[in-house]
């Protein structure tokens, strides 16, 4: 996530470098996704539907130093048609002032039509956070977040809130989140149990119903190591238990180290209608270090890509531009209908470049995908 003025949020793009040299180890042949299982299955299906084209956006934070004029302008230039904002937690809320645009609508009519203007679209609203910490401070500032972004969402008529799953403790006494992946031995099975049963799931369904109540039907949860939603599993496990409000911010950068293969991730939660969001950021896997050291051996920062398993590049730097033409090929032929929102946490391209890069191949393979149908 992005830089938040709160220093309680530490945030991975302060972690990461600006400069945009190229470092020894940089990209390497990604392993090839097999064709999906499903692939036949859908056939008949990808057939019938038409495919639209979905706009194509960037999620602030990568330009945190602009003011909102900037960026606005920024966008134009680079061909950007919608806009996921921050509005607080790890985002930060660099462009989005949300309590004065929520106390002053001549305010609010003035910041919307920034964007209106230069004909693009407020797409979501962003406040990753942890509503479930163990610190009730820390919980009570998040879900607060999240309470006025509803808000807001509801007066500016946009339909995706994203955000985390959060983590609470192992227990009452927790004074840390603890994520419990593995259910043995059987002390941590029952540590699970109590995240799910009296922290996660009550709060969602509050979180839920308030959203509801302000005519917000999509939550997209980012499926995020250190949080209970951490897998499309998971995430279907909380839209069983809460309800249709909750769905993936299908963030793939964190899946391919997992081992999903995306396309059939896209058609799994796609069958659900449980795709609300869709951050595009890529993942490269060094081969040679996951043989060592496992996947479990991210890195952030530049010096340490020598040992690093894994880290995250923009779209085209961790996978060819041909998986990225099926994964694209794949949210058309579900009917998603959200956007494609250029996250950029690269540490070797620096921001600006890393969405350049990143726009260019999604338009690209984008533009292939529509003209393909008209053959």
């Amino acid at each position: 996530m992005a830089h938040s003025s709160d220093p309680s949020y530490q945030t991975r793009r302060e972690f990461l470098a600006a400069g945009s040299g190229v470092l020894a180890g940089a990209v390497t042949a990604p392993r090839p996704f097999p064709p999906p299982a499903s692939q036949a299955a859908e056939e008949e299906t990808r057939g019938a539907r038409p495919r639209r084209k979905i706009l194509i956006g960037v999620f602030d934070p990568v330009f945190a130093e602009l003011t909102v004029d900037e960026l606005v302008e920024k966008y134009a230039a680079m061909g950007v048609e919608a806009a996921e904002i921050g509005t607080g937690g790890y985002p930060g809320a660099k462009h989005c002032p949300v309590e004065e645009l929520l106390g002053d609508e001549s305010k609010l009519k003035a910041w919307r039509k920034k964007f209106e203007d230069r004909n693009i679209q407020i797409a979501t609203l962003s406040c990753h956070g942890n509503p479930v910490h163990p610190d009730r401070t820390i919980a009570a500032r998040d879900s607060e977040t999240f309470r006025r972004t509803v808000l807001l969402a509801e007066k500016l008529g946009v339909k995706v809130i994203v955000g985390f799953s959060g983590c609470p403790g192992a227990n009452p006494s927790d004074a840390n989140p603890n994520w419990v992946t593995y259910r043995w031995p059987p002390e941590y099975a029952a540590a699970q149990d109590w995240q799910w049963k009296e922290k996660v799931i009550p709060y969602w369904k509050q979180a839920a119903k308030f959203a509801r109540d302000h005519g917000v039907h999509r939550l997209a949860l980012e499926m995020h190591p250190n949080f209970v939603v951490y897998n499309p599993l998971t995430l279907l496990k909380l839209r069983s238990a809460v309800g249709e409000e909750i769905g993936a911010n299908n963030d793939l950068s964190h899946l391919f180290w997992q081992g999903c293969n995306p396309v059939e991730v896209i058609h799994l939660l796609g069958k659900e209608g449980a795709i609300f969001h869709a951050h595009m950021k890529d993942t490269v896997l060094y081969p040679d270090k996951v043989a060592r050291f496992g996947v479990l051996n991210f890195v952030f920062e530049k010096q340490d890509l020598r040992t690093a398993s894994d880290a995250f590049r923009a779209v085209g730097y961790g996978h060819s531009a041909s998986t990225w033409k099926d994964i694209i090929r794949a949210y058309m032929d579900v009917g998603y209908e959200g956007i494609l929102s250029v996250e950029n946490e690269d540490p070797i391209l620096s921001g600006e470049v890393g969405v350049e890069r990143a726009l260019y191949v999604l338009k690209n393979v984008r533009q292939e995908l529509l003209t393909e149908q008209q053959l």
